[in-house]
């Protein structure tokens, strides 16, 4: 398949490229920093942004948010489904 943009270099305002699931972990940071995420069910995320910041968001689905999210904690966090986009 041709990809015209592949020698590009891509930029936060370009679209995501992969894809991974999100389980919830109180102790472990994510593999790799989201650009963005999808959840399957509407609920509450409790984060930890890339700046240290901590926080609960509240998310639903249909549409990716964009958020750096370096870790997605257990306690707090009930939506269901969660995808990180990057």
């Amino acid at each position: 398949m041709m990809d015209h943009f592949k020698n590009h270099a891509p930029g936060l305002e370009s679209p995501a490229s992969r894809l991974f699931q999100i389980v919830p972990s109180d102790t472990d940071p994510l593999a790799m920093v989201t650009r963005a995420i999808s959840v399957e069910a509407a609920g509450y995320l409790q984060v930890i942004m890339t700046s240290g910041d901590t926080g609960r968001i509240f998310v639903a689905p249909g549409m990716p948010f964009p958020l750096r999210v370096a870790q997605v904690m257990a306690s707090g966090t009930t939506a269901t489904g969660i995808v990180g986009l990057s």
